[in-house]
């Protein structure tokens, strides 16, 4: 008897990520006419053709259209209608309807908002789970680290390789996430193939309030090197730790945005894709871009940051990226994450190996940058 897997794309998710929404609950619309382009579709249909030859007694069903058939390389079977507008109870209608018709796990694309949606209409909460990376944040542990590590998940579920185990699904409320305040909360739990490997596993959200000496020599240390470099633009990146160096050095930075300095004069606050390149376009010094890795996932790249699309990193060089970690952030982050959203940029990366990362005043050191 053949297995039966459903596939769920959630069209709208990571919409706003190049824009600079931080998430695209509710904006979906915005997103569009301001150009964004569908990100959850075409990551599914990479991570179908990555295993579509290895699926031999696989029975696929899905959704019409752009929740699920337009992204499907190999035969399926339509279950569930798309309507030409789609929300939340749109994906909990859809994944009613999977359920029903016998689905034994189910591989969406999206973020996660998205897995709340599924969780809440799931009959069997112990259907297991697989996310291919699409939105714009990815807190919750039953995604992959990519397209790529999807498909491979999900060959190794097929061929009875992986175990289930239980995850957490968090996430942030997009409203105060826009006005810089982080508010995350875990809304329940899913069952997931277990593999450390290929799976993300949930954001950790690290704090030691031992560290302020730590951040002030950092500070010391970007101050000497960087920002007293007057012909340097620095890209600062998103998260905690880099605001908190960012505001002991006298700037006015966003907790969840991009910004940039040349100097000790602070350039751009909350860029998103469009005006990062056309500050880029303009300079004619050397570049740095600053990142923070998430705590417990290590995404230095594409969690979170989408501003810092391909075109940007290709603009200044893979070279100009600079990780900063604190000694407690470094505890729970084994490897570097790359997920850019381009397979040959995230190649690129992978063929250097290593990444350097400061971690004090003038104190660097190496981590390995994960493969697919």
């Amino acid at each position: 008897m053949a297995r039966r897997i459903g596939i769920l794309v959630n069209p709208d998710a990571g919409l706003g990520g190049r824009l600079g929404f931080k998430g695209s609950d509710g904006r979906a619309a915005e997103a569009r006419a301001a150009g964004a382009e569908d990100r959850s579709g075409p990551r599914m249909r990479q991570a179908l053709e990555r295993c579509q030859n290895r699926m031999m007694g696989v029975e696929i069903l899905t959704c019409s259209n752009r929740m699920g058939s337009d992204w499907i390389p190999m035969e399926h079977s339509v279950v569930f209608e798309t309507p030409e507008q789609t929300f939340a109870e749109t994906t909990r209608e859809a994944v009613a309807t999977l359920c029903e018709a016998g689905i034994e796990l189910l591989l969406y694309a999206g973020g996660d908002g998205t897995t709340r949606d599924i969780i809440e209409a799931l009959a069997n909460p112990e259907l297991p789970l697989i996310g291919v990376p699409g939105g714009v944040k990815m807190h919750s542990g039953c995604f992959a680290a990519s397209p790529n590590a999807a498909s491979e998940v999900l060959i190794a579920w097929l061929e009875g390789d992986l175990l289930l185990a239980r995850t957490e699904v968090m996430d942030l409320d997009e409203d105060v996430y826009r006005e810089g305040r982080w508010s995350v909360r875990m809304y329940g739990e899913a069952m997931m193939p277990a593999s450390p490997r290929w799976m993300q596993g949930a954001k950790m959200r690290v704090e030691a309030s031992e560290e302020d000496e730590v951040l002030e020599a950092l500070g010391d240390h970007i101050q000497e090197v960087l920002i007293e470099d007057t012909e340097r633009l620095v890209i600062w990146g998103s998260g905690g730790t880099l605001r908190t160096i960012a505001e002991g050095l006298g700037f006015n930075p966003t907790l969840l945005g991009i910004d940039a300095s040349i100097g000790n004069n602070q350039v751009g606050t909350d860029l998103n894709e469009e005006s990062l390149l056309e500050l880029i376009s303009r300079h004619d010094g050397a570049y740095t871009l600053l990142v923070s890795p998430m705590g417990g996932q290590g995404f230095l790249l594409g969690r979170g940051n989408l501003q810092l699309s391909p075109e940007v990193l290709r603009a200044i060089g893979i070279d100009a990226v600079l990780g900063v970690v604190t000694p407690a952030k470094m505890l729970t982050v084994a490897q570097l994450r790359i997920d850019t959203g381009d397979t040959e940029l995230d190649a690129q990366f992978q063929l250097k190996k290593y990444l350097k990362v400061l971690q004090g005043y003038r104190t660097t050191r190496l981590l390995r940058v994960a493969t697919d």
